[in-house]
C-alpha cells in the first residue's frame, strides 16, 4: 500500500465507473480499474502485478467461500428447475398472484423469509419467481431491483445473518466492542441503519406504483410490457419440467427450508447449509425418482457451470478492491473528510464518504472493516453515540453492496433474476439515490436531537 496516498488513488475507480456506463459491461470496466491502478502503482510491473493479484485473490478465503457458496446455490437451483419443483412452486404462487404489482409484492415476502446471506436470498428468490413475474409481463430488471433490495438491506436489518456475524466481529476485533459484546452493539445499531431500512420499505411502493418507474426502468417496464421477456430468455437457461403429475409444492419448500435450518444449527454456516441442502435434495429426488441419479449429478455439474460468470465478476472485483487498497483509496478518502467533521454533519459525512468508497470499489464489508478504527474514535471525540456512527457506516455498506455497479449482490441478484448485470444496475440506480437522499436527510435529523 502507498503510505501517502494522493488524489491518484481516485483514478482506477473513475475508470471504472466511467467505462462500465459507456460500455456496459463489468468485466471490462473492473479491468480497465484494474490496469489503471496497476500503471499507477508499477507501470513497468503491471502486468506482473496483475498475475501475483489474481494469485493473491484466486487463493484468499472468502473468494473460495463464494466459490463454494455460489456454485452450489448454482447446483441447486439447477436440480430445483431440472425436477420441475421451481415450475410448481411458481405456478402455485401465480395462481395466488393476480396483478403485476401483487407478483412483485410475493417476491418482496420471500425475500423477507430468506435473511441469512445476501448471496442465498439473491439467488433463490430470483430463479424462484422469475416464471411468476413473468406471466404478468413484469420486467426482469423490475425483479432484480426487488430482489436485491431485501438481500444486503434486509441480511442487515437481521441480527440473525452472515452480515450481522461479520460486523459484530470486526467491532470486537477492534476494540470498539468487549469480546462477546459485538452483537449487542451491533444491534443497539439497527434503529439507526436508515438505507436498509428505507430501501426495504420503497419496494411495496414501486411494486404498487406509488413509486413509479423511473429513468431506465420506465423503458424496461414498457418493453416487458409489449414483448414479454424474450430479450432475456436465453439468460440462465435451464431444462424444466413442465407439467409433472409427482411434482409437489414440497419438492422446492423443502430444499430451502433445509437450507436455512442448517445454515442456522451451523452457527451461520451458509456453505454447510447449501452443501447439506444439496446433498439433501439429492436423496428426496433420489428415493422418489423424479431424477436419475445421472440427471442429478449431471444438473450439480451444470448448476456451477451456470455460476462462472458472475464469479468471474466477484473475482475481478476483488482484484479491483485489492488495487484501490494498495492505492490508499480508503485512507485518502477518510483522512481528506476528516477535519471538517462536527457532531451534527458526522453521520451524514460518513455515510456519503463511505457509500461513495463502497460504491466505487464494490466493496461493503471491506470498508466497514477498514472505517471502523478512524471513525469511532472520531465520533466519540466530537460527541457523537457509538450506535449512530455505526448505524451510518452500516447503511453506507448496504448502498455499496446494493447500487454498486459490480457489487456481488448486483452481480448475483441480476444472475438469478435472469436480466445484465448493467441493464439490473442502471434501472436500479434511481431507487437507491432516492433511498440515500432519505437515509442522509434522517442521519443528519438524529444527529442534530
Amino acid at each position: 500500500m502507498i503510505t501517502d496516498p494522493s488524489w491518484q488513488s481516485l483514478v482506477p475507480a473513475i475508470v471504472a465507473v466511467a467505462t462500465a456506463v459507456v460500455i456496459r459491461r463489468p468485466i471490462e470496466s473492473l479491468l480497465a480499474g484494474v490496469f489503471a491502478g496497476l500503471l499507477l502503482l508499477e507501470p513497468a510491473a503491471s502486468v506482473a502485478n496483475f498475475s501475483s493479484i489474481l494469485l493473491e485473490v484466486m487463493m484468499d478465503e472468502t473468494i473460495a467461500w463464494v466459490i463454494i457458496v455460489c456454485g452450489l446455490m448454482g447446483s441447486l437451483i439447477v436440480l430445483l428447475m431440472r425436477a420441475g419443483a421451481a415450475n410448481a412452486f411458481s405456478h402455485a404462487l401465480a395462481s395466488k398472484a393476480k396483478s403485476a404489482g401483487s407478483a412483485l409484492l410475493y417476491t418482496w415476502l420471500l425475500g423477507l423469509l430468506i435473511f441469512i446471506d445476501d448471496y442465498l436470498n439473491a439467488l433463490a428468490v430470483g430463479s424462484a419467481m422469475r416464471k411468476v413475474t413473468d406471466k404478468f409481463r413484469v420486467s426482469r430488471e423490475m425483479l432484480a431491483y426487488v430482489v436485491d433490495s431485501t438481500a444486503a438491506p434486509i441480511c442487515v436489518l437481521v441480527p440473525v445473518s452472515t452480515w450481522a456475524v461479520f460486523f459484530a466481529g470486526v467491532l470486537e476485533v477492534s476494540d470498539v466492542a468487549e469480546p462477546g459484546e459485538g452483537l449487542a452493539l451491533y444491534i443497539s445499531s439497527i434503529p439507526y441503519m436508515l438505507y436498509p431500512l428505507i430501501a426495504a420499505l420503497m419496494v411495496p411502493l414501486v411494486a404498487t406504483g406509488r413509486i413509479p418507474a423511473l429513468g431506465m426502468m420506465k423503458a424496461a417496464q414498457a418493453k416487458a410490457t409489449a414483448n414479454g421477456n424474450a430479450t432475456h430468455q436465453n439468460e440462465f437457461a435451464v431444462e424444466e419440467i413442465e407439467d409433472s403429475g409427482r411434482v409437489r409444492i414440497y419438492h422446492f419448500l423443502l430444499p430451502v427450508v433445509a437450507m436455512l435450518g442448517f445454515s442456522i444449527w451451523y452457527d451461520l454456516d451458509v456453505q454447510i447449509g447449501i452443501t447439506m441442502a444439496v446433498a439433501a435434495t439429492i436423496v428426496l429426488y433420489g428415493v422418489q425418482r423424479l431424477l436419475t441419479w445421472t440427471e442429478m449429478f449431471d444438473a450439480v455439474l451444470e448448476g456451477i457451470k451456470i455460476m462462472v460468470p458472475a464469479l468471474t465478476i466477484v473475482v475481478v472485483a476483488f482484484m479491483f478492491k485489492e488495487v484501490n487498497d494498495r492505492l490508499g483509496l480508503p485512507i485518502f478518502v477518510i483522512e481528506g473528510v476528516t477535519p471538517y467533521m462536527t457532531a451534527t454533519l458526522l453521520p451524514l459525512v460518513v455515510f456519503i464518504t463511505m457509500a461513495l468508497i463502497s460504491f466505487a470499489t464494490g466493496s461493503s464489508w471491506g470498508v466497514f472493516a477498514i472505517a471502523i478504527p478512524i471513525v469511532l474514535p472520531l465520533a466519540e471525540s466530537v460527541g457523537v453515540d457509538a450506535p449512530l456512527a455505526i448505524g451510518a457506516l452500516i447503511s453506507a455498506s448496504a448502498f455499496g453492496s446494493h447500487a454498486c455497479f459490480y457489487s456481488d449482490a448486483t452481480v448475483l441478484s441480476a444472475q438469478g433474476s435472469g436480466c445484465g448485470v448493467m441493464e439490473h444496475a442502471l434501472t436500479q440506480i434511481p431507487y437507491a439515490l432516492i433511498a440515500a437522499v432519505i437515509a442522509g436527510t434522517g442521519l443528519t435529523l438524529l444527529a442534530a436531537i
